[in-house]
């Protein structure tokens, strides 16, 4: 099954009344996005935002929450064959052809974002089908839509790679994030019943945001590999994984290092480590049938 632009009209543009999810505290970013979907009928809700961080950063990575209910688990899902992204078991992802960054070329930026998904996409206990599917021209975004930068009333796939954007996008995020936020992974989930039982909201799409305010590379840091492979972690519902600490003697520590761990030390990191691998299976092993 081929998908296209005609989702937005179909999705993202008919504003269906469902009830809203209460914002009861929280991040003020995700709530100015959710007051807005609120009052526009939309039955769709920004639940959480996941960031990974430089090494040299005031933070270790984080996730910020659209409301505060004291419950701080990513207790959301994607549902197989979920009638509100027309029944099908396919993950269609896609990527931004007009927020790219200058610092490499078009091209080098869009296969590296492939590798990340075929990296994710080879491991062997998933039979996740991720597809891409095209971008469609547009200038592709909700999140960026909803707070003024530009972007899209809507959604053309499942995961999305929006592309680069300025410093304030970042600023928004977190005090003076651009300094410090590489990227940034915002999952969306639907405001009806939980379809599946399992407790867990449902996952209506993600989008992937990168920050153009540091120096991008292929190869090098800051690698678009690495951080694309990172986040697409994140869009495929992996949580931030290990601890990081900084020993006695000033040095950054990983248990266990990997992928998923909040912090990216510069340079190349493009194999998926144990952890990585048995938390990507954990959620996808039995998929469709999980």
């Amino acid at each position: 099954m081929r998908r296209s632009t005609i989702w937005i009209a179909l999705v993202a543009l008919v504003a269906v009344a469902l009830p809203a999810t209460a914002n009861d505290g929280g991040h003020p970013m995700l709530k100015e996005i959710n007051d807005t979907l609120e009052a526009m009928g939309m039955d769709v809700r920004v639940e959480y935002a996941e960031y990974i961080t430089s090494d040299d950063g005031p933070e270790f990575g984080n996730t910020v929450y659209a409301n505060d209910r004291g419950n701080k688990q990513l207790g959301s899902d994607w549902v197989p064959g979920d009638p509100r992204r027309y029944g099908v078991n396919e993950i269609y992802w896609t990527t931004d052809q007009v927020d790219l960054t200058a610092d490499v070329s078009d091209q080098e930026q869009n296969d590296a974002i492939s590798r990340a998904m075929a990296t994710w996409q080879e491991v062997q206990c998933s039979s996740i089908p991720l597809v891409q599917v095209e971008d469609g021209g547009l200038d592709l975004g909700y999140v960026e839509w909803l707070l003024g930068f530009g972007g899209i009333p809507g959604w053309v796939a499942d995961l999305s790679h929006a592309g680069w954007l300025p410093a304030s996008f970042f600023d928004a995020l977190a005090d003076d994030g651009s300094t410090f936020i590489l990227g940034v992974t915002f999952t969306f989930t639907w405001t009806g019943p939980d379809m599946d039982g399992n407790g867990k909201s449902d996952v209506a799409f993600r989008e992937i945001y990168y920050n153009d305010n540091f120096n991008w590379a292929i190869g090098g840091s800051v690698d678009v590999e690495s951080i694309a492979l990172h986040e697409v972690g994140h869009g495929l519902s992996q949580a931030h994984f290990g601890k990081v600490f900084v020993d006695n003697k000033g040095n950054l520590k990983f248990a266990p290092k990997a992928v998923m761990n909040a912090v990216y030390t510069g340079g190349t990191e493009h194999v998926l480590t144990g952890t990585d691998v048995g938390g990507h299976c954990s959620n996808w092993g039995s998929w469709p049938n999980n």
